[in-house]
């Protein structure tokens, strides 16, 4: 093994335990918003209603950059060719910009923000992640 493969190797671990990691917060996420949907609009009656709301409505549209960077990790680790250190640093940077909090910042941060307060299971997704991150 050459020093340039060592020199991607930890990047690459660190890429895919971050999708791992952001795979489930998503997952808890997305169930955790459902819950206060339904607080406000009633029960979604079936799993089918529900990836409908998640791809079109407003109410879910913070969750799409989640849904949207986990793909383009799967793209950047499965492609034809080799994915440069560059490019992992690059979604790692990416990746601690998607889980950044925020009260007062954006959309996506307040909302995120809220789902850490309201629930300690995401809270501790979150600092999994963050922990990952800061490697």
């Amino acid at each position: 093994m050459s020093s340039t493969d060592s020199t991607l190797d930890l990047p690459f671990q660190q890429l895919r335990e971050v999708r791992a990691s952001l795979l489930r917060l998503h997952k808890a996420l997305l169930h955790s918003e459902r819950d206060v949907y339904e607080q406000f609009h009633g029960p979604i009656q079936s799993k089918g209603e529900f990836f409908q709301l998640v791809i079109g409505d407003e109410w879910f549209s913070w969750l799409r950059p989640f849904s949207q960077f986990i793909v383009q990790i799967d793209e950047a680790l499965s492609a034809k060719e080799p994915i440069t250190l560059h490019r992992a640093n690059e979604l790692l940077d990416e990746a601690r910009s998607l889980v950044s909090l925020s009260e007062e910042g954006t959309t996506r941060e307040q909302r995120y923000y809220q789902a850490i307060q309201r629930d300690p299971n995401i809270a501790l997704m979150h600092a999994d992640v963050s922990k990952l991150l800061a490697k």
